[in-house]
């Protein structure tokens, strides 16, 4: 007889995140206890491994940005309180950094299950790299998989923390590669009076369907 395969829910950009409780280094939390702030939750594979070592130094080091912007770090890996503890005081040892956010705990999958975070191709027992960014209303508005043994870019996520806050407050689309202060795309005209009105506004046109305007 076949084995059937349980099939878990598939996280959907813009859908409601599902909410829980979790033991970290910072005390219990509940992801809603941060609604009304932008939140990076991220795995990372293993506490005393180099490559997440250098991950969460350099997490450390954009907090900062990150607060200004609004934006609540979580991290979580398949180890213990204790573990995390421990890696917290070492790299605080090693390297002067303090890791100013929580860690969750999640020894018994919990967490990691209901957010996808175990591929079986890569591992049974580690998460891989998840970066969920979710916003104040609680709806996932980005995910980002990076394998075991390669680090994530923190001017990347910097960059679409910066680039889903610009286009919800100012409704506008950001091209390839933005960066703050550089123009962004104004919605497409959806009648063609509108694609005719479209090149005779002052924005920076390459045709009727692509225009880019600077933000005040």
């Amino acid at each position: 007889m076949e084995e059937k395969v349980e099939e878990k829910p598939l996280l959907r950009l813009g859908e409601v995140v599902p909410d829980f409780g979790a033991v970290t280094t910072h005390g219990k939390i509940r992801l809603s206890d941060f609604k009304g702030k932008w939140i990076i939750l991220f795995s990372h594979p293993a506490d005393f491994t180099p490559v997440c070592t250098t991950e969460f130094v350099a997490f450390a080091q954009i907090n900062p940005e990150l607060v200004k912007r609004n934006v609540q770090l979580i991290g979580l890996s398949i180890d213990s309180v204790y573990s995390h503890i421990a890696w917290v005081r070492t790299i605080k040892e090693k390297f002067g950094i303090t890791i100013p956010f929580p860690i969750i705990a999640d020894l018994d999958l919990k967490v990691a299950n209901l957010f996808g975070m175990i591929h079986p191709k890569q591992s049974t027992t580690s998460a891989v790299r998840c970066v969920f960014v979710i916003d104040p209303e609680m709806k996932l508005r980005a995910m980002i998989y990076y394998p075991l043994n390669v680090g994530r870019n923190m001017d990347e996520i910097l960059r679409l923390i910066d680039a889903l806050q610009t286009a919800d407050k100012y409704k506008v689309a950001l091209p390839a590669n933005w960066r703050p202060g550089e123009p962004v795309i104004v919605p497409p005209p959806t009648t063609q009076e509108e694609a005719e009105k479209r090149l005779q506004e002052s924005y920076e046109c390459v045709d009727w369907f692509l225009c880019k305007k600077k933000l005040p």
